[in-house]
């Protein structure tokens, strides 16, 4: 079951926009000091503009947390290919540059987090993370 929570109900990290390595893919560099919030290699779910996506954590070569895109799918956001970045479209609908502040709320840390601009307010349903049993089963189904 689920629950309705809010920004202002969650905790919340101020990420910064930035370019992925020397590409023009767009990352979330998060604080080095919430990386426990992050785990890397984890498939998350990740709110943008109120919709629910998938988004695979990952660390840039300094270690520090980033999130590099938001896609419909957990098998997208582990390979995205050519796929629809909602992470992307939702920073060019606002404008947003690199070097601009972005909020994320833990919704559930290692599962579930939501991404706002600064100044916007956001609410989330909140989903239980699976047992771990239940994670382990699906988890070998997608194994080749």
């Amino acid at each position: 079951m689920s629950e309705t929570v809010t920004d202002d109900t969650v905790p919340t990290v101020t990420g910064t926009l930035a370019r992925a390595g020397g590409t023009r893919r767009l990352e979330l560099r998060l604080p080095a000091d919430a990386a426990d919030d992050f785990p890397p290699g984890e498939v998350v779910r990740v709110v943008v503009d109120g919709s629910q996506n998938h988004s695979q954590l990952q660390r840039n070569g300094d270690g520090q947390p980033v999130i590099r895109g938001a896609y419909a799918t957990p098998s997208l956001a582990r390979d995205p290919g050519g796929a629809t970045d909602a992470f992307a479209a939702w920073v060019d609908d606002r404008d947003l540059e690199v070097g601009r502040s972005v909020h994320v709320d833990v919704v559930a840390a290692g599962f579930q987090y939501g991404i706002r601009a600064p100044g916007e307010s956001a609410t989330y349903e909140a989903h239980e993370p699976p047992s771990s049993s239940l994670a382990d089963i699906a988890n070998s189904l997608e194994e080749p």
